[in-house]
């Protein structure tokens, strides 16, 4: 069964009309999360992209960007929600539906120039991306690339992203649906 099989629907979640796409049986499934951890792995491998470190968006990017930091030999950085890093943090504030939220990264998380591979599960309105891209520059890195698992293009994220300058890599699509 190929990634998107393992994928999980639930209609309504967080309300009603929204098909929400829950990686959490993708991840649980040993095959599963191999077979997204291998692909990605062979992508980077391959010395198309040029990357010095792995930035992951809370939570579920950490969980794949610690993965693939550990088989591609990189670092890894956490971008966190406001108020969970110890140490001397950059902020970058975004638009939520219904308000504002902040994302967060240490100051000294890279070197000034360093390219950043950016992960996170899914690309939907690309709000958190376009933020955590933000963020990144702030600090004088660049992002080589973004990388989710999920993309759904309907929602207009990968839209958002290119026409930023962004280059979007994603395992499986959800159109439509």
């Amino acid at each position: 069964m190929p990634i998107k099989g393992r994928i999980r629907t639930v209609p309504d979640y967080p309300k009603k009309g929204i098909m929400f796409r829950d990686i959490t049986t993708l991840i649980k499934d040993p095959v599963g999360f191999r077979l997204v951890i291998d692909n990605l792995t062979q992508r980077y491998l391959s010395g198309e992209v040029e990357f010095d470190t792995i930035a992951g968006i809370e939570a579920r990017g950490f969980i794949m960007g610690g993965a693939l930091s550990y088989t591609l030999g990189k670092g890894f950085v956490p971008i966190r929600k406001a108020g969970k890093l110890p140490f001397e943090v950059e902020e970058q504030e975004y638009d939520l539906e219904y308000g504002t939220d902040k994302i967060e990264m240490h100051k000294d998380a890279f070197q000034k120039g360093a390219k950043i591979l950016l992960i996170d599960d899914l690309l939907a309105t690309g709000g958190t991306a376009l933020a955590a891209a933000a963020l990144i520059e702030k600090l004088g890195g660049v992002v080589s690339e973004m990388a989710f698992i999920v993309n759904l293009p309907d929602v207009g994220g990968e839209k958002k992203l290119k026409d930023k300058g962004y280059e979007i890599y994603s395992l499986t699509e959800f159109e439509g649906e």
